[in-house]
């Protein structure tokens, strides 16, 4: 069997790379297509899987609208050369080549607001896949899966910690340290968006040095640390989830790098322009869960990480969380398996639902630190 899957950023390098591996082990041929975008091709080789490139992308927006015809050309060209039987993906290329090329392709999204994105892969595609907390109805072939789509590589069945790397980091084995993750902002779905910049930056990574040791991980690679208390995350990426796990705060106006605090157990403060009661499904239940806070100011970032950063009952507090929650999830990579080796047929999948139909538990009230 040749199952095809797109790579276009860093989430989705990580989201498909078990199963890659998984499906070779097994005598499938797998050919993936990847995007030179940020560090999506250096997660690759870190992780052994062999690829294909289709083209690059820049941050700004602009790169997108001038490369796609480009992207697109190449892909189907390299779709068409390695004649799939499925083709995985979280958009357009996956839809498009597939439907061109005849092939089936199955869809994995987590982010109800990227409507265009799914007005124009959605009706090409034989399955798509969400987790059970999206709250957008995508038609008779929208199927949902128990948890995130983080938990293809962060699920304890398939990822440990790494506690060495806080010698990498060069901090101690008790120094608390806060990750600052900063977005890009250069995607199609991130136009109008904004998240802690300026002056709100700088007040924020000030009064966090004043509790921990601040590490800036910026994905456009251009922000001024210059004056700040603060210093660069300078390691390999693929090591940035090990950085996370030992983190005593993450502070982010990202999403997927939010996900993944909770999924490790670390809480995580998420600001930016989607905050807000039409937020995202995964965050609004991670919140519910005690395990991230959703906030939209610069005061409520700082008030809430004095608070995390001082309370000594914070770390096992959060560990509980973590284990009440990945309790009721799926390894996604499992799931991602059976749904090639089904060629994107899923109703008589029993870890899929069809969404509308899964068995739900209640998302608890709203808790604080001594709140369960």
């Amino acid at each position: 069997m040749n199952v095809l899957f797109f790579t276009n950023t860093p989430a989705h390098a990580h989201l498909y790379r078990n199963a890659v591996h998984r499906l070779r082990e097994r005598g499938h041929d797998v050919c993936v297509l990847a995007r030179d975008y940020t560090c999506t091709l250096d997660l690759l080789e870190y992780h052994d899987v062999a690829y294909q490139c289709f083209g690059y992308l820049g941050t700004s927006k602009r790169s997108l609208a001038a490369n796609l015809p480009k992207h697109y050309v190449n892909a189907l060209r390299l779709v068409r050369r390695f004649d799939p039987d499925l083709v995985f993906g979280m958009g357009g290329y996956a839809a498009h080549t597939g439907a061109l090329t005849g092939t089936p392709s199955v869809l994995v999204l987590d982010s109800e607001p990227t409507r265009v994105d799914h007005a124009i892969s959605r009706p090409f595609a034989r399955t798509i896949l969400t987790p059970n907390t999206f709250r957008k109805d995508l038609g008779e072939r929208h199927h949902v899966f128990q948890g995130l789509k983080e938990c293809a590589y962060l699920h304890p069945d398939v990822y440990e910690p790494d506690s060495s790397v806080r010698e990498e980091l060069e901090v101690g084995s008790d120094e608390p340290y806060a990750i600052v993750r900063l977005n890009a902002f250069g995607s199609q779905h991130d136009v109008g968006k904004q998240g802690i910049t300026g002056d709100d930056r700088r007040r924020v990574i000030e009064h966090l040095a004043d509790h921990a040791t601040v590490l800036v991980s910026d994905e456009g690679g251009d922000a001024d640390l210059e004056g700040l208390p603060a210093d660069p995350f300078d390691l390999h990426p693929a090591r940035l989830h090990d950085a996370l796990a030992e983190a005593d705060l993450l502070v982010a106006d990202t999403q997927t790098m939010v996900t993944e605090a909770a999924i490790l157990g670390t809480p995580a403060i998420r600001s930016n322009s989607w905050v807000g009661d039409d937020d995202m499904g995964n965050f609004l239940e991670l919140e519910s869960r005690g395990l991230i806070d959703n906030v939209t100011t610069t005061e409520e970032i700082t008030a809430r990480a004095t608070t995390l950063l001082t309370d000594d009952g914070v770390a096992d507090t959060w560990q509980r969380r973590r284990e009440s929650f990945l309790a009721e999830t799926v390894n996604l990579t499992d799931v991602l398996v059976d749904v090639a080796l089904a060629r994107g047929r899923v109703d008589d999948l029993e870890s899929v639902s069809q969404y509308g139909q899964a068995v739900r538990q209640d998302s608890p009230s709203s808790v604080g630190i001594g709140g369960d």
